[in-house]
């Protein structure tokens, strides 16, 4: 049986983080992976799908983009960027090996990690498979309604889909570009959203990352009451343009309220598209009131904006919202639903997760000892599950790791015998 002190699950922006930390400090480990390294950005999404933003920002401290900074970089570059950071750093990683079960060992520290290459035994675990683990579809619409549904996911461009109108479920990053490169594809599309936050792309010359920042958004510590699971609505498509929903619908698109129900070939949709698309707007207008006052407080020259405050008028979708569709009458053979995802720890057998499976951590430090997750949403702030904030929470990891062998080494260092004198 191999034995080795720490064992990182996935190779994806959290796994070859927590390598480069625990290399640095010196602490044997390995990374396993199922596939190749940051498999879910080569696979895992749509073709056309580019960083949410700009290569400036999106990249780990020690290695920048080959690709001019304000560029959002395609999903193939990501890949290519994480697998050439590993290399970079000489990460032990060890593709096409599946972690399939792992479970603490019984009156003694460590765990036993069974995978499809053999027996591990480890003092340490780090959970680096991330935040899109099972793709999650409402139990909406039964799967023999006669119409095709797929979760994003699974989507990667148009020409996949039957003929025939779309209803995408879903205003996130994902749905609301999905629904986009539909419509320019000349689809018939319906997008029905719920609550959300919509940021500026840019604003006086600055992207939405650097006001978060200056701001101190990226290092709130915890979402808000009613927050945790707030869709944003924001993209880095065609070089980056602020997402209005309004604007959307004035080309063509049909918006709709959040999907309620289904019955006999009817999809109803809840009355609140209109509160919703008041409370993006809210949002993206506090957060241009908060960079005028930054501006303003800082004395910065930079150049003002009258025309983004400048929202469009609403569309007849949203004065006269529909509250049922009939899809065959509609023309919609695909529902696709990009609803986001949830965890899938099954393969971890440890007592440190709550009756939804979600991990119960401080910081990423399990309730199990010597187990710690990486890449979590809101692991330790709002940036966590980003590229940059993922690097920031794999050191403070490696560090707890370093820690508890610093304590181990004490204890074994005093429990040595003392030798006689001579």
């Amino acid at each position: 049986m191999e034995k080795i002190d720490t064992v990182v699950v996935g190779a994806g922006q959290a796994g070859v983080a927590m390598s480069e930390h625990l290399g640095n400090l010196g602490i044997d480990h390995v990374v396993l992976e199922r596939d190749r390294i940051a498999e879910r950005w080569r696979t895992g999404r749509w073709d056309s799908l580019v960083a949410n933003g700009p290569a400036w920002h999106d990249r780990f401290p020690n290695m920048d983009f080959p690709c001019d900074g304000e560029t959002f970089a395609d999903k193939e570059s990501v890949a290519a960027y994480f697998a050439a950071y590993a290399q970079k750093i000489g990460a032990p990683i060890r593709t096409g090996v599946e972690v399939t079960q792992v479970t603490p060992l019984q009156g003694r520290s460590g765990f036993r990690v069974e995978t499809s290459d053999g027996v591990i035994e480890a003092q340490h675990v780090v959970a680096a498979t991330g935040p899109f683990q099972r793709p999650a579809i409402p139990p909406v619409v039964p799967q023999d309604a006669g119409v095709h549904q797929m979760h994003s996911a699974a989507y990667r461009n148009p020409d996949q889909l039957p003929e025939g109108a779309v209803l995408v479920v879903g205003g996130g990053s994902s749905g609301v570009q999905i629904a986009d490169e539909l419509m320019k594809a000349g689809r018939r599309t319906y997008l029905s959203l719920g609550p959300h936050d919509r940021p500026p792309r840019r604003y006086r010359g600055r992207d939405n990352v650097w006001w978060l920042g200056v701001l101190g958004k990226w290092n709130a510590d915890s979402p808000g009451p009613g927050t945790e699971h707030v869709t944003i609505a924001v993209s880095g498509a065609e070089g980056g343009r602020t997402v209005d929903f309004r604007r959307l619908a004035h080309r063509g698109m049909t918006l709709l309220g959040m999907t309620s129900g289904y019955a006999d070939g009817t999809i109803s949709f809840a009355d609140d598209l209109k509160q919703n698309l008041d409370r993006g707007d809210a949002n993206y207008l506090s957060l241009l009131d908060e960079a005028d006052a930054y501006i303003t407080r800082h004395g910065l020259d930079l150049p003002e904006e009258p025309q983004a405050r400048t929202l469009p008028a609403d569309p007849p979708c949203v004065t006269d919202p529909i509250r049922k569709l009939d899809l065959a009458e509609a023309g919609i053979t695909t529902i696709l639903w990009a609803t986001g995802y949830t965890f899938d720890f099954g393969w971890l057998q440890a007592d440190t997760f709550d009756e939804q499976g979600r991990p119960l951590h401080q910081r990423g430090v399990s309730r199990q000892p010597g187990l710690y997750f990486v890449g979590l949403p809101w692991q330790t702030r709002r940036g966590s599950s980003f590229i940059w904030g993922v690097w920031h929470d794999a050191k403070f990891i490696a560090d707890q790791i370093a820690i508890q062998h610093s304590y181990m080494d004490y204890h074994a260092a005093a429990q040595a015998p003392v030798p006689e004198n001579v």
